[in-house]
């Protein structure tokens, strides 16, 4: 007997000021673990805007899963410097009663899309911890290649051992430059 799934269907969509939500549900011990826990509501705060400032380049969406509509993660895309070099930095949150069911996958497909057509990096790189599987396997599965090991401070004051990944997002149509903010509505491909 053989079990076929479909990929979920998949939407990113700018942050929005009503996404505050998101960053309390994913703030647990289960859903931290590898990012060195829960934050405090005034870091939650500060995040929320940090996320709606959408300083410098890339952009911060929440993941919207359809049909139904609802917002069942985050995901992502900054500048970062990285080994002397400047680069984008990926990455991504799925609510427990949502993951394992490739959402984070798709969300990191169009995240890869969303940073090829800001096109400023020629990398997009992610981080996640050694010890999470699950971040891990997406990145395998969105099409990074695994670099190797390095250490990375996340939280600020907090080294972790984490794989570097790399995606170098294919050139933008000609033509075709950043988008605005309103403009952005990614589907997952």
């Amino acid at each position: 007997m053989t079990h076929e799934t479909a990929e979920p269907d998949v939407r990113i969509e700018p942050w929005t000021v009503a996404d505050l939500s998101l960053l309390h549900e994913a703030n647990t011990p289960a859903m931290t673990r590898h990012l060195g826990g829960p934050e405090t509501d005034e870091q939650i705060a500060m995040r929320h805007r940090r996320y709606l400032d959408g300083e410098g380049a890339g952009q911060m969406f929440r993941v919207v899963l359809l049909p139904e509509g609802a917002a069942v993660g985050t995901t992502g895309f900054w500048e970062t410097t990285w080994r002397g070099e400047q680069v984008y930095e990926a990455g991504w949150s799925v609510l427990p009663s949502y993951q394992g069911r490739g959402i984070a996958t798709a969300a990191a497909c169009a995240v890869i899309a969303a940073a090829r057509a800001e096109g400023r990096r020629r990398t997009l790189h992610a981080f996640p911890s050694v010890a999470n599987a699950a971040s891990n396997a997406v990145c395998r599965k969105a099409g990074f290649a695994l670099v190797g090991e390095c250490e990375v401070e996340y939280p600020k004051g907090h080294l972790i051992r984490a794989h570097e990944w790399r995606v170098e997002p294919a050139a933008a149509p000609s033509g075709v430059g950043p988008l605005s903010a309103a403009d952005r509505r990614w589907r997952a491909p």
